[in-house]
């Protein structure tokens, strides 16, 4: 991006009393390089504090800062640079590239592996299990989903537990906020491609596969075994069911939920979700029923009062 220098500012400028201004034709562009210079940061001591727990087998990097009360498991590779706050959890044999920042109570679990420049907010868990279980016999929850509504006999049932073996894939330039969780896949990794942005309180299912440069806004649920391609934007509190797919360049409105297969392209929004026109459409005539339930009223009234007269 390239900023215009002006002796002259004209009279808005000389009445804030500036001889010159910079004009950025993409001021919020602008505002990620300024602010990115003006950060202070968290204030945090470099090296490796002395509450620190680091397993001696551990490869940590040059110029990797560690905080108070952080752990380091068994077999985990650190990359140069990366700052770890304090009360964070590195499982054993996770891996994290170079350049890397995690902030206060991150945790990791075992075998993830992580790119370059990653970012992770506060309570920020990596690699829990997935929310699998199966019953011995069908179930009614799997009848429900076949017939779309009969259950069948009622029965008492124990959940079996299936255990998330895959772990977790990030790629490079990856960030995400604050209390979000990414699931560890069943047997294949659950992987988040390179630059995507996850926000706050995201929940990302075992299995799922994200591709490049996706934004997953606050409140995002995306649901197990589900795929979502390159460039693809998911409004605050978009829901996405399982094992289907998204296609790139995406974007679902706020409070989206997402039951089928999306092309590439679309722009949707609602619940189930419809291209972002048609549901437009919908909404003014809810807007309208009641007006036109009104008129209905008048007219059958008109109708019966012409009835009684003839």
């Amino acid at each position: 991006m390239r900023a215009r220098r002006c002796s002259g500012t004209g009279p808005t400028g000389r009445a804030l009393g500036l001889e010159a201004a910079v004009f950025a034709p993409r001021p919020r562009y602008a505002m990620s390089a300024l602010t990115a210079m003006f950060d202070p940061g968290q204030g945090w001591a470099a090296g490796i504090h002395l509450s620190a727990i680091v397993d001696k087998s551990a490869e940590i990097g040059d110029g990797v800062a560690i905080g108070p009360l952080s752990v380091i498991g068994a077999g985990a590779r650190i990359g140069a640079g990366t700052v770890i706050g304090p009360q964070c959890h590195v499982g054993a044999d996770v891996r994290i590239g170079p350049g890397g920042l995690l902030r206060e109570g991150v945790r990791i679990g075992a075998r993830v592996v992580i790119g370059a420049r990653f970012i992770a907010q506060p309570g920020v868990a990596i690699g829990g299990d997935g929310f699998s279980f199966v019953t011995p016999e069908v179930s009614g929850v799997e009848k429900v989903r076949e017939t779309l509504g009969e259950r069948g006999e009622i029965r008492a049932r124990g959940w079996a537990r299936i255990h998330s073996l895959g772990a977790v894939e990030i790629g490079d330039d990856v960030e995400i906020g604050a209390n979000a969780t990414v699931d560890s896949g069943t047997i294949r990794p659950t992987r988040i491609g390179d630059g995507t942005k996850i926000d706050n309180l995201v929940m990302i299912g075992h299995n799922v596969e994200i591709g490049r440069d996706c934004l997953l806004c606050g409140h995002v649920g995306i649901a197990g075994s589900t795929r979502i391609g390159d460039n693809v934007v998911l409004a605050g509190k978009t829901g996405v069911s399982d094992n289907i797919f998204i296609g790139d360049n995406v974007i679902t409105g706020g409070g989206t939920i997402v039951l089928a297969n999306i092309p590439a392209g679309r722009v949707m929004l609602g619940y189930p979700a419809m291209k972002m026109e048609a549901t437009m459409e919908l909404f003014k005539g809810f807007r309208r029923l009641r007006r036109l339930f009104a008129d209905v009223a008048e007219l059958k009234k008109t109708v019966s009062n012409r009835t009684a007269n003839d």
